[in-house]
């Protein structure tokens, strides 16, 4: 059993039930993309100890985001770079122009003298051009997101940086909507990983190469690196341990072991780190409702023959997205079996101390009765229902929504050809899947049961032992459905049949010799 870590006074919030129990904080709008860039962003920081546990801030950790306003405001704050760029202007002239009207939409934050983009680019075209390709390979370079919470690809140091509100006097603000702290709870994940430290040595060697050409090329329009003015402490992560921390840990060392450059690794670490973390969500809710089962994820892999697995999908579905909400309220009402709350029945004035206790456990009620006149007068176990009840109104506003978005976000649930929403793994999830478990070849069943082990992936009629014993579902069914993903790996090039009762999952980028039955 991990040990859980105290839980410092969260100021920003009025009580404490979702932090308790998943950490502050998990987001909905923090799709996976965004939060292994955040995870980025404190690694940079971090350097001389890569994943290293940070034992003098109480297992948190201490990092200097990079906000780099001049690169975000050249990739998405400058619409007119093309138009001048494409005139029949001279040189000279479209510089002229393009700084006028660059410093015309200036923040006041480092961006008003661009002059120095001159001596870093033989034309204004090349600049255009290299500022299209940094643009073209953002991520939601098309999205109405405002200018500030855009980002650029990874490509290397210079090219991360936080996100961040800039008002119109030029007033900066890390307003947690994109960057929640998600990263952060990542990063302390694989700190408490057993191999985390060699992930972070590898992770700096791969990614942070500042001779590397497209970080070069972003440092060129950034100039110097521009960061928060003071370090700031990460989120909180209730426990010290957690087998999901080590597997996260391995599918990052798994993928980042294969030859393909590191940017190609970056899709799947961010598929397989949003599946991760998703289950993270899950299972930690599953125990603390108090179900020690494995958390299971039954997918269909769609075909034209609507059958059995598609319902069981939809059912696996509905039941994992109940599962927060239940932890949520079993987490509350768990106090009223705490120790301190049952030897306060013999204390001199009992009630005041399961207050005590409470205020302890969840941050509330307020010592002073703040603002919140329905407390006053209420008893604990009054209480503890009115708690129950806020914290599932604040859980469904951005943490209940979690499984589905982010299920949604890394192509593991689909409305596709039904009327409610299903596990259905697309094809991109699927690969990043095979890079993550297969290192060379695996026999196709093999990799079944370890997609099951490690990501709770139902699949075929091995998995689905427990579905078929409870008749939920024919043997035959599942068997189709697993014959449905060997053809769709096929399809994919990731399975080569040798036989009718032979086939060997292969990893593309591992690829050695031949296979022999």
């Amino acid at each position: 059993m991990s040990t859980i870590i105290h839980r410092p006074e969260i100021k920003s919030i009025d009580f404490c039930v979702d932090e308790n129990i998943w950490g502050h904080r998990l987001y909905d709008e923090q799709l996976p993309h965004l939060t292994v860039l955040e995870f980025l962003g404190v690694l940079g920081s971090n350097l001389d100890r890569p994943l290293r546990p940070h034992q003098e801030q109480g297992g948190s950790v201490m990092f200097k985001p990079q906000r780099q306003i001049r690169l975000r405001g050249l990739l998405f704050n400058n619409p007119y770079v093309e138009s001048i760029a494409e005139s029949a202007a001279s040189d000279e002239e479209k510089w002229k122009l393009w700084l006028e009207r660059f410093r015309l939409g200036a923040t006041g934050n480092g961006d008003d003298d661009m002059t120095y983009l001159r001596r870093s680019f033989t034309s204004f075209d090349d600049f255009a051009k290299a500022i299209e390709l940094l643009r073209s390979s953002s991520f939601e370079s098309r999205s109405n997101k405002r200018w500030s919470s855009k980002f650029a690809f990874p490509f290397g140091p210079d090219a991360l940086y936080e996100d961040l509100q800039i008002n119109a006097s030029g007033g900066m603000s890390n307003d947690r909507r994109f960057f929640a702290r998600t990263g952060e709870l990542l990063y302390l994940m694989l700190t408490r990983a057993k191999r985390g430290a060699e992930l972070g040595d590898t992770l700096v060697k791969r990614l942070f190469d500042h001779e590397a050409p497209m970080n070069r090329l972003a440092r060129a329009l950034q100039g110097a690196p521009q960061h928060a003015e003071e370090p700031r402490q990460s989120g909180y992560l209730p426990e010290t341990a957690n087998a999901r921390f080590d597997q996260i840990c391995e599918d990052w060392l798994s993928i980042l072991a294969k030859d393909m450059p590191i940017y190609d690794a970056l899709e799947h670490l961010i598929a397989i780190t949003g599946l991760n973390m998703l289950l993270y969500f899950l299972e930690r809710a599953k125990r603390v409702a108090g179900d020690d089962d494995p958390v299971e994820i039954v997918c269909e892999i769609v075909s034209k023959e609507r059958s059995k697995v598609r319902a069981l999908s939809g059912d696996s579905y509905q039941f994992n997205q109940g599962l927060p909400a239940k932890a949520v309220r079993a987490h509350v009402e768990s106090i009223r079996l705490a120790p301190g709350w049952v030897a306060a029945e013999s204390a001199e004035f009992p009630e005041a101390e399961r207050v005590k206790l409470m205020r302890d456990h969840f941050q509330w009620p307020p010592a002073d009765g703040g603002d919140d006149e329905d407390c006053t007068g209420k008893s604990p176990d009054e209480l503890v229902t009115k708690l129950t009840d806020d914290a599932l109104a604040r859980h469904r506003q951005h943490v209940g929504k979690i499984h589905a978005s982010w299920s949604r976000a890394i192509g593991l649930s689909s409305r596709r050809l039904s009327r409610r929403t299903r596990y259905a793994p697309n094809d991109r999830l699927l690969k990043s899947i095979v890079v993550s478990i297969v290192d060379d070849r695996m026999q196709f069943d093999e990799f079944l049961g370890e997609a099951m082990r490690r990501y709770g992936l139902v699949i075929g009629d091995a998995e689905g032992t427990r579905l078929i014993d409870a008749k939920l579902v024919d043997q035959e069914e599942l068997s189709d459905n697993r014959d449905n993903l060997e053809a769709r790996l096929v399809g994919l090039g990731l399975v080569r049949r040798l036989s009718d009762s032979c086939s060997f999952v292969e990893n593309p980028f591992a690829f050695q010799g031949d296979a022999a039955c």
